[in-house]
């Protein structure tokens, strides 16, 4: 086995571990940003080893790196049309490895775009819906009300991006409030967050029986909420914030359509978190904290993609 293998196998066993011991830190909520960048690094940077690992496997022996050892190996079984594989135990090894890593390819890239297909859909049944049902309120420039009792507010990201609220949350909150539920769900549209959440919720289709992909989704969707409430104190009052989050998730609320963003989470929980952590902030992290995470996300990333590509055996 190759060195590059080796190092590929670790990297991805490294991130899964990581990634793990990242679901139960408390740091990432000091600073949300740079956690999500490390999250995004381990996330993409294990889907790279691990296609990496069964590929450098599966193509020893036909080149000078994985990435050009795996094209060889490919022409020349497309080419001849030779599938025989002998009596070695060691060359049906490394098909199955090869088959292996071509089909985690593909199963990565297809989540993904299914994913994002199913999210474009939703999106624009909704944005069908909302022309239909949806008004303008001077209470709430620049956004939507829908005529429902019950407490909502939540952001359709996009190029037609709008951000909606229900009649019921205008009758719940002051126009302080208000404020504040706006400047949040404007933070989720200027960060796109929905593409930050995007391939850590298809991963959860794909392998649900994984707890470190229950584990990812929770804490990424955490995270972000967290940092939506970071922008959002830059221009509004800590209190407004924490009233309006608090009066909205006691009222019960209503769904949320697929592929939008809520101002507050389905777990009571991670609300609770949300509205201590909004009222008793706790220092951020340091300049340094924050480099290393970001380097951290980096290696992560920029290991397996070198060693895909560079002829390193």
């Amino acid at each position: 086995m190759s060195a590059a293998v080796v190092v590929l196998a670790a990297v991805a066993t490294g991130c899964v571990l990581s990634a793990s011991a990242l679901a139960h830190a408390r740091w990432p909520r000091r600073s949300p940003a740079a956690a999500i960048l490390l999250w995004q690094g381990l996330g993409l940077g294990w889907g790279l080893a691990a296609v990496g690992t069964l590929l450098g496997i599966g193509a020893a022996g036909y080149g000078s790196g994985v990435a050009s050892g795996t094209i060889t190996r490919i022409a020349g079984l497309t080419r001849t049309w030779s599938w025989q594989l002998g009596s070695s135990g060691r060359a049906v090894f490394q098909l199955l490895c090869l088959a292996s890593g071509l089909a985690l390819l593909a199963l990565l890239c297809w989540i993904l775009l299914a994913a994002s297909a199913a999210v474009v859909r939703a999106r624009q049944r909704q944005r069908i819906l909302l022309s239909l049902l949806a008004h303008g309120d001077p209470k709430v420039p620049g956004a939507l009300v829908v005529d429902h009792p019950a407490a909502a507010a939540y952001c359709l990201p996009g190029l037609r991006s709008a951000i909606v609220v229900s009649a019921g949350t205008l009758e719940l909150l002051d126009a302080h409030e208000l404020a504040a539920v706006l400047a949040h769900e404007r933070a989720h549209l200027r960060e796109r967050h929905d593409l930050v959440l995007l391939p850590f919720a298809a991963l959860l289709r794909a392998f649900r029986w994984a707890s470190v992909a229950r584990q990812a989704q929770r804490a990424v969707a955490l995270l972000v909420e967290m940092h939506a409430d970071d922008r959002a104190l830059q221009h509004r009052p800590a209190r407004e914030l924490a009233t309006a989050l608090l009066r909205v998730g006691a009222a019960g609320g209503v769904g949320v359509p697929s592929g939008a963003l809520a101002l507050d989470s389905a777990i009571e929980c991670d609300v609770t978190a949300r509205v201590v952590r909004i009222l008793r902030p706790a220092p951020g992290l340091s300049a340094a904290a924050r480099v290393l995470a970001g380097l951290a996300a980096a290696t992560a990333v920029g290991v397996p993609a070198l060693l895909l590509t560079l002829p390193i055996r």
